[in-house]
C-alpha cells in the first residue's frame, strides 16, 4: 500500500477543501424538501462549487477503471439506494431519506463528505436508521489516533451497527484522500481489532459507513453506478474526511452547518485529561 502522509501545507489544503465540501451541504440544506428533484439539487451544487467556491466538483466525469464517466456533480442516494445514486428528474417526496455526497477539488486537494437528509416528516424507523448510522460513523472516528489499526475502526462501526439490528455493506468502504480522489488505504467499516494498517500522523482518509435496515446484500443497477439494497430495505450513509494527528484526530469536513457529534463523543472530548 502507498499511503500519502500530508505535511503542514498539505493539511492546510485538505482543511480548506474539506470545509468547502461541507459548506456545499450547508447551502443545499434549505432546498431539500418535498417536490424538489435531485437534478435540481445537482444544478444548485454545481453552480455553487464552480461559481462561488471557485472549485471543481470531483465526481463530474470521474471514470475509474471499468466505469463509465459519472455524469453529475454530486451523488444523491434515496431510500434503498446505498450509494452513487445519479441525480434525476424524480421529485423527492415527504418521508424520503436521501444521502447527498459531495467532493470538491480546491487547489488540487480533495474534500469529501456526505450527510443524510430527512424529507418532510419521516417514519420513526427511517429516522432511527439515519441516527444510528451517524453514531456508527462517529464510533469509528473517535478510534482514530496514531498506533490504532484500521481493523479497530471497522470493528467499532460494525459492532455498533449490528447491535442496533442493522447490517454493514461490505463492498464499499472509506479511502485515503488527498491530491487524488481515492488513495490508499481502504478503510473498511467492519473488521477485527488489532488487524490492518497502523495509523500514522498526517494520514487523511474518509470514514463513510453504509448501513442497511435489512440484509447487507446489494446489487448494481443498469447505469453502472447506482447501488441498491438487494432486499429493497432502506440504507443510510454519513461521511467525514478525517486527519490522524499526533495525539488523535481532526475532522476536516466541518462547517457552520455540520451536525454536532453525538453526546458520547462530546463527553469523551470534554473529559479531563
Amino acid at each position: 500500500m502507498t499511503v500519502t502522509i500530508k505535511d503542514a501545507a498539505g493539511i492546510e489544503g485538505m482543511r480548506l477543501a474539506g470545509r468547502l465540501a461541507a459548506e456545499v451541504l450547508d447551502y443545499l440544506t434549505p432546498y431539500v424538501r418535498p417536490g424538489i428533484t435531485t437534478n435540481e439539487l445537482d444544478r444548485l451544487a454545481h453552480d455553487y462549487i464552480v461559481n462561488v467556491q471557485q472549485a471543481v466538483p470531483a465526481p463530474l466525469n470521474y471514470a475509474p477503471n471499468g466505469y463509465q464517466p459519472y455524469p453529475k456533480s454530486i451523488c444523491t442516494s434515496v431510500n434503498h439506494v446505498v450509494c452513487h445514486g445519479i441525480p434525476n428528474d424524480k421529485p423527492l417526496k415527504k418521508g424520503d431519506i436521501v444521502n447527498i455526497d459531495v467532493t470538491v477539488i480546491k487547489n488540487g486537494w480533495h474534500g469529501d463528505t456526505s450527510r443524510m437528509f430527512l424529507v418532510g416528516e419521516v417514519a420513526p424507523h427511517a429516522r432511527r436508521l439515519c441516527q444510528v448510522t451517524y453514531e456508527a460513523m462517529w464510533k469509528g472516528i473517535q478510534m482514530v489516533r496514531p498506533g490504532v489499526r484500521l481493523g479497530d475502526i471497522g470493528h467499532a462501526i460494525q459492532t455498533y451497527a449490528e447491535s442496533a439490528g442493522y447490517s454493514v455493506v461490505r463492498e464499499f468502504c472509506g479511502h485515503g484522500i488527498g491530491r487524488r480522489f481515492h488513495e490508499d488505504p481502504q478503510v473498511l467499516h467492519y473488521g477485527r481489532p488489532g488487524t490492518g494498517m497502523e495509523l500514522q500522523p498526517g494520514m487523511t482518509f474518509t470514514i463513510e459507513p453504509m448501513i442497511n435496515q435489512g440484509r447487507r446484500d446489494i446489487r448494481e443497477m443498469g447505469d453502472g453506478w447506482t447501488i441498491v439494497t438487494r432486499d429493497r430495505s432502506l440504507s443510510a450513509q454519513w461521511e467525514h474526511t478525517v486527519l490522524c494527528t499526533e495525539n488523535g484526530y481532526e475532522v476536516l469536513t466541518q462547517s457552520a452547518g455540520t451536525p454536532a457529534p453525538p453526546a458520547f463523543v462530546t463527553a469523551v472530548q470534554s473529559a479531563p485529561a
